[in-house]
């Protein structure tokens, strides 16, 4: 797993005392692509304890739990994600949370 040259860099730079949110967010993603789920849930949960401004997270950590059917999670996550966009007035942020939250309140109305 660890030959992701990319990973053993971004972790190098965590090791390095970076504290950088885009760093630990890259770290989530690549942790994804390795299907390494539950390191890139620490990572993302760790952004969203320690760097709640870093608006990216919620709505990857959504549709992660969307993926694990945690559907409870993710709307939480969803509805964070959108008070936060709205706060940090990131339009673009709140546009693609407001579409995966519908998206999947939808979804479950047409499973009920």
């Amino acid at each position: 797993m660890m030959n992701n040259k990319r990973l053993k860099q971004l972790l190098s730079f965590l090791e390095n005392g970076s504290q950088d949110p885009f760093i630990k967010y890259a770290i989530a993603t690549e942790y994804l692509k390795e299907n390494e789920t539950d390191l890139a849930l620490s990572f993302y949960n760790d952004l969203m304890e320690n760097h709640p401004d870093y608006v990216g997270t919620y709505y990857h950590l959504g549709k992660l739990y969307v993926q694990l059917g945690e559907r409870e999670k993710a709307k939480i996550v969803f509805e964070t994600g959108m008070s936060k966009a709205k706060e940090m007035q990131d339009g673009h942020a709140l546009t693609e949370l407001r579409q995966i939250y519908g998206s999947l309140i939808l979804d479950e109305e047409d499973q009920g």
